[in-house]
């Protein structure tokens, strides 16, 4: 279920918050592959079914900004901000990949939000964004996703 903040200003006030859980999402060869042609990285451990089959994770791995990237896809699943004029992706303060997607795989995503701050014409928000894979007791990604939110 999605945390909705009504203004900006909630978010002040919301340092600390548990936004939950996202749904699963299954990390398929097609969206490796995609990855890949989109940032020209075709490393084989990526690409090469056959032969990441003999390498260290027995199967091909999603990049992991790939799986950053994916966070993208969790954050407005996790939060939504009205009476906004505009919401931008500002950045990230850290990022870690403490365990590799292997092909099949399901992520889903927690987050907390652990810094707000008032900025010129609105609110920027840190959430930090734990990507963990089925089954598996590390996480994929953490992430401290930057957000600005102007009124």
């Amino acid at each position: 279920m999605t945390t909705v903040f009504a203004t900006p200003d909630e978010l002040l006030s919301a340092v600390g918050r548990d936004l939950g859980t996202t749904e699963w999402v299954a990390i398929e060869q097609d969206r490796i592959d995609q990855f890949a042609e989109a940032t020209g990285d075709h490393q084989w451990i990526h690409v090469d079914p056959t032969a990441a089959a003999d390498g260290p994770f027995g199967a091909t791995i999603a990049h992991g900004y790939l799986t950053l990237a994916i966070t993208n896809l969790f954050l407005p699943e996790l939060m939504r901000v009205d009476g906004v004029s505009m919401g931008i992706n500002y950045g990230a303060n850290k990022v870690r990949f403490p365990q590799p997607v292997v092909v099949g795989s399901r992520i889903r995503a927690t987050a907390i939000v652990t810094e707000a701050q008032e900025i010129n014409g609105g609110v920027q928000v840190v959430v930090t964004i734990t990507v963990e894979i089925e089954g598996q007791n590390k996480p994929a990604c953490v992430v401290e996703s930057v957000s600005r939110f102007l009124r």
